[in-house]
């Protein structure tokens, strides 16, 4: 038998640490996120939804289970519901027939980049309780022991998703007039 490392009061008390900490702030985060897409009509699924198979660029319903933290159900059904507001639209690949995908329609994107540019960072609470982290140390907090927890749970797959996503919004979306665009579309309108 392994000696362990930690003491039972330890792992008690971090997990319960986690938890409610982990609770208190998607109680935030859930209320806030809602209010964001509220005139859009969408859920925080449908939205998920949305952003998963913008960034994935034609993602299975598999991967968008397993990068939205859903069940696989959950993601198909929430798929199909934006299928049918015109947003999304399903299709098999010739090489792999057992598997549906889904790619944003123009309308799907069009809805999504309307949502990035009405983002708002004063009507985010966990914005806003960062913002005295990053008037203190000239940074957002990286979060990088939190994102470790996550990769021992999810997986190094799940977490290249996340950084490719995070990397798509650097690279594609610019800032003007304090909003985001996405940089081609903005180069066009300023032609």
């Amino acid at each position: 038998m392994t000696e362990k490392l930690y003491t039972m009061k330890e792992a008690m008390l971090f997990s319960q640490r986690i938890a409610q900490l982990s609770k208190a702030l998607w109680k935030s985060v859930e209320k806030d996120w809602q209010q964001w897409i509220k005139p859009y009509d969408l859920n925080i699924n449908e939205h998920h939804i949305l952003t998963i198979a913008y960034h994935l660029n034609g993602a299975s319903i598999s991967d968008v289970a397993k990068f939205g933290v859903m069940h696989v159900s959950t993601a198909f059904n929430f798929s199909k519901k934006l299928e049918e507001r015109g947003l999304l639209k399903f299709s098999k690949k010739e090489s792999d027939k057992r598997n549906t995908y889904i790619q944003l329609t123009e309308e799907g994107e069009k809805v999504l980049l309307s949502l990035m540019e009405t983002y708002d960072p004063d009507k985010n609470a966990a914005f806003s309780g960062a913002k005295p982290l990053r008037e203190l140390y000239g940074k957002f907090p990286e979060i990088i022991e939190i994102m470790a927890i996550v990769r021992n749970i999810y997986g190094d797959d799940f977490m290249e998703i996340f950084e490719k996503s995070f990397s798509n919004i650097e690279n594609d979306f610019i800032e003007a007039e304090g909003k985001l665009k996405k940089r081609e579309i903005f180069l066009q309108e300023s032609v």
